[in-house]
């Protein structure tokens, strides 16, 4: 299994040798299954409200 961040269309331009970067990837890419994913980054994340800001749903509040 070979993963990578780099799309497939930028790796001959990463490898730099064409002649290699060919060989490279006849080898790789002839029989793979490839899944490219698309969208935002898992990593990114998300900024949650403070529980102290207003109109926060996790704040429960009690009248006295």
């Amino acid at each position: 299994m070979i993963t990578a961040q780099l799309p497939v269309s930028g790796w001959h331009q990463m490898i730099g040798e064409p002649t290699i970067a060919d060989a490279i990837l006849d080898r790789i890419i002839h029989n793979a299954h490839r899944i490219e994913l698309k969208g935002d980054s898992m990593r990114r994340k998300s900024v949650k409200p403070a529980l102290t800001q207003t109109g926060n749903p996790e704040i429960l509040t009690q009248d006295a």
